[in-house]
């Protein structure tokens, strides 16, 4: 099946923040989370049933090497990220 894969726009700010602040911790950081994000983008899109179901319907993919988790949820032949959470802030946040 091919899925169509969005993002809602909480998780783009999410993405975008966190991108940025890498960037302002070490030139190129903010560009390598981005591409890891992406990969994981890829992954989720080619085989959204792989990670695991958490809350709901929702499915959280962590990242390695940065402390994230991207939520998803799939809704019929669609993949909605709903956010890309720093897994050191308060959980309670969490969609």
């Amino acid at each position: 099946m091919i899925y169509q894969f969005s993002l809602s726009p909480n998780a783009e700010a999410d993405l975008l923040e966190a991108a940025l602040w890498y960037e302002s911790q070490q030139i190129g950081l903010g560009e390598k989370f981005a591409q890891k994000i992406e990969s994981y983008f890829f992954r989720i899109q080619n085989n959204p049933l792989h990670f695991p179901l958490k809350k709901g319907n929702l499915r959280e993919a962590y990242i390695q090497k940065f402390p994230y988790v991207i939520i998803y949820q799939i809704i019929e032949n669609n993949i909605i990220v709903f956010a890309v959470f720093n897994t050191h802030q308060n959980p309670e946040q969490k969609p």
